[in-house]
């Protein structure tokens, strides 16, 4: 049996190509319906930056040829669609390219935590809807398990590298617990509407919208459960707010320091004002950094951050390749073993046979014997045989890289395949 992995990413495809061959969760059920008639075992990872589907068959290239057959086949599109987008990868590679997708180095963005989770739902998926045999199975749960073991063990991930959670990571440092903190959202920019998200998704409590046009900031507020302000409001909800991720396309400031110094001195008893400008041209007068209690950051000052943390993510990675390394030899001993196990399974029956045969024998010539009498004897031809067997099995199960070179003569010696269609 051959393990593969046949795929394509944001490295190998556009997204107008990637698109065409991802699978909604709504087809996810469909799909692993129709899998099992392409593959003795199968499963499909798809998040918006990777479509892979990780299946065994008989033979390597059988099992590429009907990945790449399921996905045309599915999608209604033709192979020139995927093929020059497309990679595989067998066996040990297989499991290698599993390992470092589920550790998040295989991302766009290195260490992000999403795709561990990601490798879990389809891995449930796919189990739930008995598409896993023995192989893909194994293989999933050493894929979690690197996960997991490189989440705790490096800081591939404990460092922002988007600029959403880079302006989360600022105001945890400033406010520490973000679930008393109020975010208002100025402006219904797509990149304050993820920055927002993101500092919700971490434990921000209320949350406020205000846009020139009300009807849109309801619209948003609704997103996050949140309450619309009329923009002439503006001063009133600095006052309330905490955090600020402004996003608008105004020309000029929108909040200057007379704004925020007015906040500050309104009704927030020396709390600090965190204020995220995300707008080019920016939102906010730059001197509003001089009000005591005010900290203010941009576009540039965010990614700075997450070009830093860039490189601290990109020094974690030896750490992650040797523990990837280390599960990659745990796997490929298991996946050899496999190899050695049908003929272990084949010349141990073949010798229980001919005990079973001999001892019958000998019992017929001896005549009557007592109970304990052929148990005795039973016993001792069951632990002859497994003495003689025991070097060699064991000797192939330890040595499984090489055992293929032993087996074809093992079967023959033994005559272990005589006899069979």
């Amino acid at each position: 049996m051959k393990l593969v992995a046949v795929g394509l990413n944001h490295r190998t495809a556009p997204v107008a190509v990637r698109e065409r061959f991802a699978f909604a969760q709504a087809q996810l059920v469909e799909a692993l319906g129709v899998l099992p008639a392409y593959v003795a075992e199968g499963t499909i990872l798809s998040t918006c930056n990777r479509t892979e589907v990780y299946a065994v068959a008989d033979q390597a290239g059988e099992a590429r040829a009907r990945c790449l057959q399921f996905l045309v086949d599915f999608h209604g599109l033709s192979p020139g669609d995927v093929e020059p987008h497309v990679y595989a990868h067998e066996n040990e590679d297989a499991a290698r390219h599993l390992f470092r997708v589920a550790a998040g180095l295989d991302s766009m963005v290195l260490g992000e935590p999403q795709i561990l989770g990601q490798v879990r739902q389809a891995y449930e998926a796919a189990s739930r809807h008995e598409c896993l045999g023995a192989i893909l199975s194994s293989l999933f749960r050493s894929a979690l398990h690197v996960g997991k073991l490189v989440r705790t063990e490096t800081d591939i991930g404990r460092h922002a590298v988007s600029l959403s959670y880079a302006a989360v990571e600022l105001a945890r440092s400033i406010f520490g617990d973000l679930a008393r903190c109020c975010v208002l959202v100025v402006g219904a920019g797509e990149m304050g509407k993820l920055t927002a998200r993101t500092l919700v998704d971490c434990g921000a409590g209320a949350v406020l919208v205000a846009n020139r046009t009300l009807a849109r900031a309801e619209e948003l507020a609704g997103r996050f459960g949140g309450q619309a302000v009329p923009f002439d409001d503006l001063s009133a909800a600095l006052a309330r707010a905490d955090i600020v991720i402004s996003s608008t396309d105004a020309p000029g400031f929108i909040i200057d320091a007379a704004q925020v110094r007015q906040a500050m001195a309104r009704f927030r008893h020396n709390r600090p004002l965190f204020l995220v400008d995300i707008a080019v041209p920016r939102d906010v007068d730059p001197a509003v950094q001089q009000v005591s209690g005010v900290y203010l950051y941009n576009v540039d000052d965010l990614q700075a951050i997450c070009e830093a943390n860039r490189g601290e993510r990109q020094r974690e990675v030896r750490k992650v390749e040797a523990l990837i390394d280390l599960e990659v030899g745990r796997f490929r001993h298991w996946w050899q073993t496999l190899e050695v196990l049908p003929t272990v399974a084949d010349l141990r029956n073949h010798a229980e046979r001919i005990r079973q045969a001999e001892v019958a024998r000998a019992l017929a010539r001896l005549g009557p014997l007592t109970e304990r009498e052929v148990f005795t004897i039973d016993a001792m031809s069951k632990a002859i045989v497994n003495k003689l067997l025991h070097v060699p099995t064991t000797r192939l199960k330890e040595q499984p890289a090489t055992a293929h070179e032993y087996i074809h003569v093992l079967r023959y010696l033994f005559g272990l395949d005589e006899g069979r269609p």
